[in-house]
């Protein structure tokens, strides 16, 4: 089921998509909801983020080509760390560069929606926490990065998160095809079989920390190939059985 979220005239909601059409949901997205009857026409509707994260946990160097292009080791547990909810943008909507002198860069990543609130969650009942999967780009400035020695500022620009266009919640994550075109030359292609820590691993190294709850997002790690971002791109990011998420970026 893919479920996104959507405003019209000026009221905003979370549907059903059914081919060309949207089915309105009534209720909690992560709790009770119903499907309508009603049905919207998808070209009616302006595709919003799928939610507003409640936190926004990333996870860095979980691919090892990708450590190996920053010349960083593999870590011996996942690398984590929080990116500001605010950063969050969703479909067709614009990156925004604060400078054109840093090197600010693309991510393509497997976004994981956490759907039930859970501590100390064992791997292999991570499932049963997760409410599906979308589409994220993890903007990052590398300057700033560099800099500060840790990555909150460098990754929680307005605009930085880019996640959509929906959330898909019946997927297996363990091989999909992880694909970043930037002007429609492939930048990044990769398979999150490639991941150091795949999925359930990290939902139970992070709920170790502190709790996962409804509507905390986690960001995986992205393959290798990432590359600079400049005005007038237009970045896509696509994932197999999810759909694809498409920015165009502005200085």
């Amino acid at each position: 089921m893919k479920i996104l979220r959507y405003e019209k005239e000026g009221e905003t909601g979370y549907g059903v998509l059914k081919g060309d059409r949207i089915q309105p949901l009534k209720g909690s997205l992560f709790g009770s909801f119903t499907i309508c009857t009603e049905e919207i026409p998808r070209d009616e509707v302006r595709l919003l983020s799928p939610l507003d994260p409640n936190k926004l946990i990333l996870i860095g160097r979980n691919y090892a080509a990708h450590a190996a292009e920053g010349g960083k080791p593999v870590p011996e547990e996942p690398l984590m760390f929080l990116a500001s909810p605010t950063a969050v943008i969703g479909p067709g909507e614009i990156i925004r560069l604060p400078n054109l002198e840093d090197r600010i860069d693309h991510e393509a990543e497997l976004a994981v929606v956490i759907g039930k609130r859970g501590k100390g969650i064992p791997r292999d009942r991570a499932k049963e926490y997760i409410f599906g999967y979308t589409c994220g780009n993890d903007v990052s400035n590398r300057i700033l990065q560099k800099k500060d020695g840790q990555y909150t500022r460098a990754k929680s620009f307005d605009t930085f998160k880019p996640l959509g266009p929906w959330i898909e919640t019946d997927l297996d994550p363990s091989n999909l095809s992880v694909r970043l075109t930037v002007n429609g030359e492939v930048r990044q292609d990769g398979r999150t079989e490639e991941m150091i820590f795949p999925v359930p691993v990290l939902v139970e190294a992070i709920s170790a920390v502190f709790p996962l709850e409804p509507g905390d997002v986690i960001l995986t790690g992205t393959p290798s190939g990432v590359s600079p971002l400049r005005p007038g791109d237009e970045v896509q990011v696509e994932i197999e059985g999810i759909g694809s998420l498409t920015n165009r970026v502005e200085g």
